[in-house]
């Protein structure tokens, strides 16, 4: 009897190592929540813009790797509003993701390898992955039918505000506190996630929020099998490290804000 007691248990394990998910496909929505400010109190105008933002990825993973990629970029859009200031109108222009911008990590090099596109220019930008300090919670819901555990962290780093009044840009940097809440399947033993939440946690991150709700992100739908070709460390652009693409989204977004120079518009957005 003991025999027969301990062959089904040993079953039992190999069933439960078996019915871990060691790769993947994950698809995610993210929302963003706009913060948009008109001076002059200008309430009717502020509520004709645009307040979130919904992007849809997809991340491929095995047990070391991962892929992530926006799907379906969205073009360029241009919102055109009613007379301000001069009689002229003014345009909220959002931009997505390049179309072939993808970020590749080696979770076991801790390295983050991304292609992107500014402007008309694409870089291989170089960087490593951070890892937040997590406290993990005994808390769990169901997710997609995988049941997941949460974890919080909190990130302190800067962000970048634009203004633009009277034609003249300004762009400055401000202090950020990120309070996040993330959920993880503890039956997918691979630590990896939406975009930079990458080798955080001991399974695979299902949703994400941040500073409830400034942005988030949420899996929708989840495949057994990884498009295991896409998987790969991009290539065929000029590379260079996360700091000088600092430097050239910056130089980039000036020139936007020269561009878009004119009397009589003022707004400020931060995300």
């Amino acid at each position: 009897m003991t025999k027969y007691i301990a062959v089904a248990a040993l079953a039992i394990v190999s069933l439960q190592v078996n019915a871990q998910q060691n790769e993947g496909k994950i698809i995610y929505t993210r929302t963003t929540q706009m913060q948009i400010r008109i001076a002059g109190g200008n309430n009717e105008m502020e509520n004709l813009m645009p307040r979130t933002r919904t992007d849809k990825f997809e991340l491929n993973f095995v047990a070391d790797k991962s892929m992530w990629k926006q799907m379906e970029p969205e073009e360029q859009e241009a919102t055109s509003f009613g007379a301000v200031g001069d009689g002229g109108t003014m345009q909220i222009r959002t931009f997505g993701s390049g179309g072939d911008d993808v970020m590749f990590s080696n979770l076991a090099m801790q390295k983050r390898i991304e292609l992107r596109e500014l402007g008309t220019k694409k870089f291989i930008v170089d960087d490593s992955i951070v890892r937040l300090n997590w406290k993990l919670s005994d808390e769990t819901k169901l997710i997609l039918g995988h049941t997941c555990r949460k974890a919080v962290s909190q990130r302190i780093s800067t962000r970048m505000m634009m203004s633009m009044e009277d034609g003249k840009t300004e762009r400055k940097e401000v202090a950020d506190t990120a309070n996040i809440i993330a959920w993880f399947a503890t039956d997918i033993p691979v630590s990896t996630g939406p975009g930079e939440y990458q080798a955080q946690l001991p399974g695979a991150v299902l949703e994400i929020d941040v500073n409830n709700g400034r942005s988030s992100f949420k899996a929708i739908e989840i495949n057994p099998k990884a498009d295991i070709a896409v998987i790969k460390e991009p290539k065929g652009s000029k590379r260079i490290s996360s700091q000088e693409y600092v430097k050239e989204r910056n130089k980039l977004m000036e020139e936007m804000g020269r561009n878009n120079a004119g009397p009589g518009r003022t707004i400020r957005i931060a995300n």
